[in-house]
């Protein structure tokens, strides 16, 4: 209680009980002369609304100051309770091992309180505040908050809470969340709004539970994302864990799984730390995470500890010189005894993610000046106090000053140790927080100006839906909570960066959780020769490569990308399809664009078609012409007619050909096969029609069956009918089997297509050979069965056509980029056979012929020469030539005269001369009658 409400109690004759003193009793010859007094100096007190109560257990009521309304403060400014695995009775908890974090945190929001008072930003309220010291323990904390909502040491319980009022309207803290969990669950049966700067569990936002709780920092759920995202960027993918076993540790190790997976990081160890700083075997579970440390391939260790566990583990880490690239949690990323460990420089690198920072306008000055104002009360500055000006007590702490002897009253002395000692910018959160409840309090009692018109005695969760819905303006920044809550402003990333012995914060990324982007300022982070440290499961691949997971997705081996496919980063976990028109050979690290091979004219197997086919061309030029003079020789005149059509029929095929070079389309590839098919099939109809002539003229053995049989003896009615079923034959193929134009990768040539004719589903290609192949069969046969000197022809160019084909199919259908290749060529080697063996021996004969007739005539006119003029000898070769085209033939005959038979030598010249006469009366008769 407040001394002078004490001192009016005790004046009235009352027996009282301060926190920690013992009882008074007023004599009695001074009762009645006091009463009057001591009853104006209460009803004084009430009506100025000090009424701040303090229980009967000291430690329970550590700080209070009076005030219209009250807030509390749960701050555990001692981290440890004493034998609590011991503990049987109920009894009275005994708290140790100050701890300046909290007591700093304390100090910001009694601080930000009293610069509201002094501000008149509520104009004629005072805010008050009730402490608490939970010992960072849950059980205690909600002890604290019992007492704290207590009426007259008693703590009521009612059907409907709507009416529950208390002197507290709100509470501050807790700084952890195993404590903030159960004092939110707690407090959301009343409503009574809890807001929080450090508790960061996901299981604060669940409003199902913790209904009433709010808090300006943003949720673990980000954190972990943020913590994901940093292993992420630096390429850490094979990292440790280390958490507690509390409502903080559990649900943060679980978000970060579920992150980590998400970023591709892998777990390398999980461990767990007891939360409870106290327990007997705490040493022992932190030498063997130690161990588990140093015997883990992990380079990178995540720590979801308080700041008391990471001290432990890096004093055991550098007994052995440990290094690692260590992960803080926000609950010891700030913390400055840590900071200034002993040898903490030997531990490695440390970086880690911060709550809203600022600085707090007066408060460094506040600190430098502690003192406890009139009619206020403060435990803890005593204690502070106490450990660290007092010579004797001093001596047993390690924040004891070296001047403390030297000091008169340690209550009176001041310096400068806490600014030095903990992150004051971490404590700017406080602020935020006390001013949120200022805010929300201010539109409640809808204050002006000059006063508030409302209520001070207000219902505590009246504030809950304002909180929930309020904007604020604090030092030209806009804060509000979202539908949880929550805060969310986003994390700053901090390194830990040497000085001297010691580690200081140093700003060097942050993390926004509107855009869930981390950014990392590269330059302000100088790794140990410039490398970023690897922390891996399998190494990196390369480009070219692409992973093979194995049981973990972390650890993987690398293989080369498939044809096709490229990688042109490092560690890509799939290779990338090639872009349309673009390829790669196995193991490519990128696309090239594909290269296109087809029968181009300058290549050299072209130059040689070309050559080949010009030179057949040639040839069935010459035959023709050579035929067309040499008409009316026997040889010739009866096949003049069928002879010109098997010209033309090869004239075609060599044109298909050519067809065959340069890019191909799908009209090119129609014109090839059929011109091939058509102009070979009407050569080979003529072929069967010679044989099938022959074949009846040597049936004169049976008149009657070679009767039968000539009436089939229409040439031009059978050729006609055998082309056009060929043709017949493409017209079904172009239509219901087309041919079409079809790139093929080569197997043969890397990174090349072949542009080359399909024949479709080769039905239609293989009917059209196969009835030119049955066209050639019958040829050979009947040629065969009447063979003699005038079908050996026929029977050799059948078989050089069917041997051809026969030796070329096998290649044509499994040397696919063969294919016009081997087309080509038994298209050439057929047209050959035919000529070889159908034209060239006539020319050979007639030559021959000629030349023996110049011989056997050339002495007798070398005679006439000398009496006649020299049209004799051209009448003789006319003559002799006249005489040759009067030897018998039949109607229609394809026999072959033979040169040998005829009796040149029985020929005279008179004889010669008047047959030539002859032959030219005749010729010029035709020529008058034609005019």
């Amino acid at each position: 209680m407040p001394s002078h409400i004490l001192h009016a109690l005790q004046e009235c004759g009352f027996v009282v009980k301060e926190c920690g003193s013992s009882q008074r009793h007023i004599p009695p010859h001074i009762h009645s002369m006091a009463r009057c007094l001591c009853l104006c100096a209460v009803w004084v007190a009430v009506i100025l609304g000090l009424g701040v109560h303090c229980d009967d257990t000291a430690s329970l009521c550590g700080a209070y100051a009076p005030g219209d309304i009250i807030l509390g403060i749960l701050g555990s400014v001692h981290s440890t309770v004493i034998d609590l695995e011991t503990r049987i009775r109920p009894d009275k908890y005994t708290c140790t091992d100050f701890d300046l974090i909290p007591f700093v945190e304390s100090l910001a929001v009694i601080h930000t309180i009293e610069t509201i008072n002094d501000s008149g930003f509520l104009p004629g309220i005072q805010l008050g505040y009730q402490m608490c010291d939970p010992c960072a323990y849950g059980t205690k904390a909600l002890q604290c908050v019992e007492h704290m909502l207590s009426i007259n040491n008693s703590f009521p319980v009612l059907a409907d809470n709507s009416n529950f009022t208390s002197s507290v309207k709100v509470f501050f803290g807790e700084r952890y969340s195993e404590l903030s969990i159960p004092v939110a669950k707690f407090l959301s049966l009343y409503m009574i709004p809890q807001i929080s700067c450090t508790s960061s569990s996901p299981t604060l936002s669940d409003k199902s539970r913790c209904a009433s709780f709010v808090r300006v920092i943003p949720s673990d759920v980000y954190q972990t994302k943020a913590l994901a995202k940093l292993m992420k960027h630096f390429n850490w993918d094979w990292v440790g864990v280390v958490s507690l076993d509390d409502d903080y540790g559990k649900p943060a190790l679980e978000n970060f799984l579920q992150d980590s997976k998400e970023e591709h990081v892998c777990v390398a160890f999980q461990e767990v730390l007891p939360n409870y700083l106290g327990f007997k075997d705490t040493q022992q579970r932190i030498e063997l995470v130690a161990a588990t440390i140093r015997n883990s391939t992990a380079k990178v260790v995540l720590l979801i500890l308080r700041a008391e566990h990471v001290e432990m583990l890096f004093q055991e880490l550098i007994k052995t010189n440990t290094t690692r690239v260590w992960i803080a949690s926000d609950a010891w990323s700030t913390t400055r005894f840590v900071m200034k460990i002993k040898d903490i420089n030997k531990v490695g690198e440390i970086f880690g993610f911060t709550f809203l920072t600022g600085k707090i306008p007066g408060f460094e000055d506040y600190l430098k000046n502690l003192t406890v104002k009139q009619g206020v009360r403060n435990d803890f500055i005593r204690e502070y106090k106490q450990m660290r000006f007092n010579c004797s007590h001093g001596q047993q702490s390690e924040h004891a000053s070296p001047f403390a002897c030297s000091v008169p009253d340690p209550q009176a002395a001041n310096d400068d140790y806490l600014l030095h000692a903990v992150d004051l910018t971490e404590a700017y959160s406080q602020r935020v927080a006390v001013y949120a409840i200022a805010n929300a309090i201010k539109k409640l009692l809808k204050c002006s100006d000059t006063a508030c018109s409302g209520d001070a005695d207000f219902m505590p969760w009246q504030l809950v839906e304002i909180l929930h819905e309020m904007n604020f303006t604090l030092d030209k920044q806009m804060f509000s909570f979202d539908k949880l809550g929550d805060f969310r402003n986003g994390y700053d990333l901090i390194r830990w960066t040497m000085s001297g012995d010691e580690r200081v914060p140093e700003v060097v990324g942050k993390f926004l959780i509107k855009n869930g982007d981390i950014e990392v300022y590269s330059d302000k982070i100088p790794w140990t020769n410039t490398t970023v440290p690897v922390s891996r499961c399998s190494e990196p691949c390369p480009v070219g490569t692409e992973k093979k997971i194995s049981r973990i997705s972390c650890c993987y081996n690398c293989t080369k990308c498939s044809e096709g496919f490229f990688s042109n980063v490092t560690d890509q976990p799939s290779c990338h399809p090639c872009p349309e028109g673009f390829w790669s050979l196995p193991g490519s690290r990128e696309c090239q664009k594909w290269s296109i091979w087809f029968l181009e004219w300058s290549a050299a197997y072209s130059i040689v078609v070309m050559i080949g086919t010009v030179i057949g061309a040639l040839l069935l030029v010459f035959s023709f012409i050579f035929y067309i003079l040499h008409r009316e020789k026997p040889i010739i005149k009866g096949i003049l007619v069928i002879s010109c059509l098997m010209k033309f029929g090869l004239m075609v095929s060599f044109g298909g050909v050519i067809l065959f070079l340069g890019s191909p389309n799908i009209h090119v590839c129609r014109a090839q096969q059929t011109m091939y098919g058509l102009g070979f099939t009407l050569c080979v109809s003529c072929i069967l029609v010679k044989a099938l002539h022959i074949f009846l003229e040597l049936m004169s053995c049976n008149p009657t069956k070679q009767r039968e049989l000539r009436k089939f003896d229409k040439p031009f009615v059978i050729i006609g009918i055998l082309t056009a079923i060929q043709a017949l034959i493409c017209i079904f193929w172009m239509v219901f089997d087309p041919v079409d134009v079809e790139e093929k990768q080569s197997k043969t040539q890397l990174l090349t297509l072949n542009r080359l004719c399909t024949q479709g589903f080769m039905y239609g290609f293989g009917a059209m050979h196969v009835y030119i192949a049955l066209l050639a069969v019958v040829c050979f046969g009947l040629a065969f069965k009447g063979r003699d000197d005038k079908t050996d022809p026929i029977v050799f160019s059948m078989l050089i056509h069917l041997f051809a084909w026969l030796c070329f199919i096998p290649i044509f259908i499994t040397q696919y980029e063969s294919r016009p290749i081997v087309q080509i060529s038994g298209i050439m080697v057929s047209n050959y056979g035919v000529i070889f063996c159908h034209f060239a021996p006539k020319w050979f004969k007639i030559l021959s012929e000629r030349s023996e007739i110049l011989k056997a005539g050339k002495a007798p006119v070398a005679s006439l020469t000398n009496d006649s003029d020299s049209g004799v000898i051209s009448n003789f070769t006319s003559g002799l030539r006249e005489s040759t085209h009067s030897i018998p033939q039949s109607r229609f005959s394809f026999a072959e005269s033979d040169p040998s038979n005829w009796d040149i030598s029985s020929l005279y010249p008179s004889e010669v001369s008047a047959a030539s006469f002859r032959h030219r009366r005749q010729r010029s008769q035709r020529s008058r009658r034609s005019l």
